[in-house]
């Protein structure tokens, strides 16, 4: 192969990224755009990316002060983090005994691993609400966050990880005198992060963006995440202020932005590995 073709080659394949990369890009550069604009410029006939008049100030106030932007914000920070912290603290437990542990039921618990992740929280929607509602329990965190503290995509993804990890490992760990929680807790999770932060990366962008279920059981502003707290600034602005709507936006999605951009690296180490077979 000549080095034109190789060139040729590189060329073709970093122009198809660039575009691939400019359709992923799109809806967030339209995002910025519109937040930048004033009510008349963004229904104006003509379209343009840059604003004609710069008018970010007044949107992005009006984000933070016609709904209480940090206290969505800190919801969605609390009720992710709890799911997240819940999650890992099931998942690595359970992936670890299917994975190492040899036991007559492992079997039977991997095929319901396998129906759990075909079972969405749509179908169980409306019985968890009936539930919670009889126990009095709407309207607070423990209802955000009870349905998917048990994540069977969680055990799934950790089951593949720790499927790869040495035996050699484990059985060192025995022969140390170590419990089957001493060696989850010193030996399988210092070497599962890759593994972790891949998952957290899943967790958190789905949780943080999830509107179904907070939309069914929180009526009260207080404990409203991010994306239902945006439905009560569209309602608070009858739905015809789009530029604040759109500095809303970016405000409520600038934290998972920054969050892959930050653990980009463990996490496609993470989805790798998992990917490997022991």
């Amino acid at each position: 192969m000549t080095t034109q073709t190789m060139t040729i080659g590189r060329l073709a394949r970093l122009a198809l990224l660039s575009l691939g990369a400019l359709l992923v890009l799109a809806p967030y550069i339209f995002m910025l755009s519109t937040a930048g604009k004033t009510q008349s410029e963004i229904f104006a006939s003509s379209l343009s990316l840059i604003p004609h008049t710069w008018n970010y100030l007044a949107n992005f106030t009006k984000a933070f002060t016609r709904v209480s932007m940090p206290m969505l914000l800190w919801n969605g920070v609390v009720v992710c983090g709890m799911i997240l912290v819940l999650q890992v603290l099931v998942a690595v437990p359970c992936a670890y005994a299917m994975a190492k542990m040899k036991f007559r039921a492992a079997r039977v618990m991997m095929a319901l691993v396998m129906l759990g992740l075909l079972v969405p929280i749509h179908a169980t929607a409306l019985p968890l609400y009936v539930a919670f509602d009889r126990l009095s329990i709407l309207n607070s965190y423990l209802a955000l966050v009870a349905p998917f503290s048990i994540s069977v995509f969680a055990i799934f993804l950790f089951l593949q990880f720790f499927r790869a990890m040495p035996d050699d490992l484990i059985h060192a760990a025995r022969l140390d005198g170590m419990s089957e929680l001493g060696i989850v807790a010193r030996v399988i999770v210092p070497n599962a992060w890759p593994a972790v932060t891949a998952f957290a990366i899943f967790s958190v962008v789905a949780h943080w963006n999830d509107l179904f279920w907070p939309l069914i059981v929180v009526t009260n502003q207080a404990y409203a995440t991010p994306p239902l707290g945006l439905l009560f600034f569209r309602a608070a602005e009858a739905g015809d202020d789009y530029g604040a709507l759109m500095a809303a936006t970016l405000i409520i999605t600038l934290p998972l932005v920054l969050v892959f951009l930050l653990a980009q690296k463990s996490f496609v180490e993470g989805i790798t590995m998992t990917g490997l077979k022991g």
